[in-house]
């Protein structure tokens, strides 16, 4: 039996049951940028003021936190466990925190706006990185909207004014990219074995020793920063979990498009937030951002009738 429910593998779904997966999996994409929005603003605010911790520290927190409630998770529903391909959850865990260790580099050579709009390309090298993987042909209509949702990430981030140069810190801005498209593959193929607890559980194993050399300064010491970043972690548990186990019921591309609504989820939550001001540039944006998403949901989806065979081989 498949984790969310009892058809067989292999078994063609009705269109109501299609679309009422389609939709959940949406509107679990939608709570996972929120709460990666959230985690994002309270990494901010948790290195910038008062007390601050290291990028290297916040990055431990994150995968200790998300570590903890998973083992809690485990035991409040047993069963809930179930590794099946751990090669490629253990690809997972160290992909992801080979992700956040570039990222993280980045930001310490370039400006946020510059590494955030580099990483956030990374729906869009996943979705090419599909078409090989799995076969998968996004539409006109999908493309179209992955790059006006882009676009408008590029808006948001640059306030108007982006400027991309060349040197270490977009390469290193890049490769964080791209190990990204490729984890995002990896949870793809893994959503047909492995639950979206127990990948999570393998990402943070698998991405703490990657971040512990970068946390070896002093930490801070007082409770409140500690409090804020334990939540921090919180959001990043849901963040994750929420993002694979939409992974379950949608392409790579679709997907894709519905991942660019987290920068603009962070931009929003700043401003709420943080008291950080939204811009004339900022706020086109995210009319843009949020209209390229809604164009590729209505829009980017093929009729069940020119959905093609998987490819031998692929996986389903």
């Amino acid at each position: 039996m498949s984790e969310g429910g009892g058809r067989r593998p292999g078994a063609p779904a009705s269109p109501s049951r299609g679309a009422g997966t389609k939709f959940r999996a949406r509107l679990l994409l939608l709570g996972s940028a929120a709460s990666f929005g959230l985690m994002a603003v309270l990494a901010r605010l948790l290195s910038t003021r008062g007390e601050t911790f290291s990028a290297g520290q916040l990055t431990v927190v994150r995968f200790v936190v998300g570590a903890a409630v998973s083992l809690v998770a485990f035991r409040v529903r047993p069963g809930l466990y179930r590794p099946h391909n751990r090669r490629l959850l253990w690809t997972r865990g160290v992909s992801g925190g080979i992700v956040v260790v570039l990222y993280f580099l980045a930001l310490q050579r370039i400006p946020a706006g510059e590494a955030g709009m580099l990483y956030n390309l990374f729906p869009v090298i996943a979705t090419v990185l599909s078409i090989r993987t799995f076969g998968e042909r996004p539409t006109i209509h999908l493309l179209l909207a992955l790059l006006l949702a882009t676009f408008g990430v590029a808006l948001v981030l640059g306030n108007g004014s982006l400027r991309l140069g060349l040197g270490a810190g977009e390469a290193l801005a890049v490769g964080a990219a791209v190990f990204a498209a490729l984890s995002a593959v990896v949870i793809r193929a893994m959503r047909a074995t492995d639950n979206a607890a127990t990948i999570f559980f393998y990402f943070s194993l698998g991405g703490l020793p990657v971040a512990l050399p970068f946390a070896l300064g002093p930490w801070p010491t007082a409770p409140g920063p500690w409090v804020i970043a334990v939540v921090m972690g919180l959001a990043a548990y849901s963040a994750q979990v929420l993002m694979t186990e939409a992974y379950g019921a949608l392409s790579v591309g679709e997907a894709a498009v519905w991942l660019q609504l987290t920068p603009l989820a962070q931009y929003l939550l700043a401003a709420v937030l943080l008291g950080e001001r939204v811009s004339a540039a900022g706020g086109l944006g995210m009319l843009v951002g949020v209209a390229g998403v809604a164009y590729g949901t209505v829009l980017g989806h093929r009729p069940r009738s020119a959905v093609p065979p998987p490819r031998p081989g692929a996986p389903r």
